[in-house]
């Protein structure tokens, strides 16, 4: 049983009243008045702001890669996890811009880069819970332990943002192989077709689409009589950076911090969390609609509708980091903009 806090609804209500008196046709601004309203129950305050983002990335390895599943081999997982380090990766370069704290976390890189921490690197924080995840066809990814240490990563990467201040928090993944361990899972949830959901990834071409296909089906048919409950899917056949996903969206639930989700990754560990508790859904924006088909199936399951539709399939949070302008934007409007009493404009006979 997880205690989600509870958004304020009074301030929801007062929010919306206030969105009903502004300069505007009710409803014309969209997603931006639900945005600023949501807000509001989330901070508890009428007029509510974004000041303090914080992204958080986590990294891993999957044994799956080992199958062909992927564009890349799966050192690249480490060798970005040094890029993001030294600020040369788009994540890095939207968090400056939009002057977000940043740390990228080692979950489960295969090799540790900074050598048992001989060789520090800025922005990375170590807490390996093992050198990647095991090959879902030959056994669960994870074990219990590895997952539940995975899921407290999570966490405490959430505990992080708090302590600094942060007022929304944004999780981004790095992991060769991890499209094929999120699209089994949605599958698995959203009982979808395989065939059907699998995307591109990191640019496979059509064997190796085929193949990733085969790999999603055989894994899910091998594991299918432990799909008890949602954790059972993430720890069969997901991996050690979703599941630290997992738990920072628990966290943020719990804790009562606003979550940007981003692209596909993120939305199988969304999905994952709101299976498990329901009313995390409240404390989430979805950022924006990635190129994976898969991520489409989590929107329409749980009745959601991203910000942005800028056809990206990169990962790493860069979807959600893009959409902060938009969210303090709906703010900004909110708060700033005449209500018709104070600009003496005369209002709708609807309004009225």
């Amino acid at each position: 049983m997880f205690n989600v806090k509870e958004v304020s609804k009074s301030f929801e209500k007062e929010a919306l009243a206030r969105q009903n008196t502004l300069t505007k046709p009710q409803g014309s601004l969209g997603q931006l008045e639900s945005l600023a309203v949501l807000l509001a129950g989330h901070q508890s305050q009428i007029c509510p702001q974004i000041t303090t983002p914080w992204i958080s990335v986590f990294a891993a390895d999957h044994g799956i890669a080992e199958e062909g599943v992927s564009a890349f081999p799966s050192v690249v997982t480490q060798e970005m996890v040094k890029n993001f380090s030294v600020g040369g990766a788009a994540i890095t370069v939207l968090a400056k811009a939009n002057q977000a704290s940043f740390e990228v976390v080692d979950v489960g890189v295969l090799a540790d880069i900074t050598d048992g921490g001989k060789h520090p690197f800025k922005h990375l924080q170590s807490y390996r819970v093992a050198s990647g995840s095991f090959n879902f066809l030959q056994q669960p990814a994870m074990t219990v332990e590895m997952l539940n240490k995975a899921m407290a990563v999570g966490c405490t990467a959430v505990e992080r943002a708090l302590e600094s201040g942060a007022d929304l928090f944004i999780a981004g993944e790095m992991g060769i192989g991890n499209t094929t361990s999120a699209t089994a899972i949605i599958a698995q949830i959203c009982n979808g077709s395989v065939k059907d959901i699998v995307g591109l990834g990191t640019g496979i071409d059509s064997a190796q689409k085929i193949k990733k296909v085969a790999v999603i089906e055989q894994g899910l048919l091998q594991h299918q009589a432990q799909f008890i409950e949602p954790l059972a899917v993430l720890r069969c056949v997901g991996g050690l950076e979703i599941a630290a996903l997992v738990g920072a969206y628990l966290a943020c639930a719990e804790k009562g911090l606003t979550m940007v989700i981003d692209g596909m990754i993120a939305c199988a560990a969304a999905l994952v969390v709101c299976e498990m508790a329901p009313d995390a859904k409240n404390w989430m924006i979805f950022g924006h609609q990635s190129v994976e088909p898969a991520q489409q199936l989590v929107f329409e399951r749980l009745g959601v509708q991203p910000l942005l539709d800028l056809s990206l399939r990169l990962g790493e949070g860069s979807g959600a980091t893009l959409s902060i302008p938009v969210i303090k934007m709906a703010c900004l409007l909110h708060e700033q903009m005449a209500t018709f009493s104070e600009a003496g404009v005369s209002e709708s006979e609807v309004v009225k």
